[in-house]
């Protein structure tokens, strides 16, 4: 079966992370405590536009 990056219904905001460690199959807890610190010791605004930009165009999981 192919995998598909989709929007998590395991939520926190708009199931990106929860998404992407789904693919991964990793935790999601581990991906929006990474996503976090990469925000934080690089650059907070570009991260969030990055992060609006995965919500908009990642299809929700059916």
């Amino acid at each position: 079966m192919e995998k598909k990056l989709t929007k998590s219904p395991n939520k926190k905001i708009a199931g990106v992370c929860g998404g992407i460690a789904d693919y991964f199959d990793i935790d999601p807890t581990l991906v929006r405590v990474a996503y976090t610190l990469i925000a934080c010791f690089t650059a907070i605004i570009p991260s969030i536009v990055a992060y609006i930009i995965l919500c908009l165009i990642m299809p929700n999981n059916d």
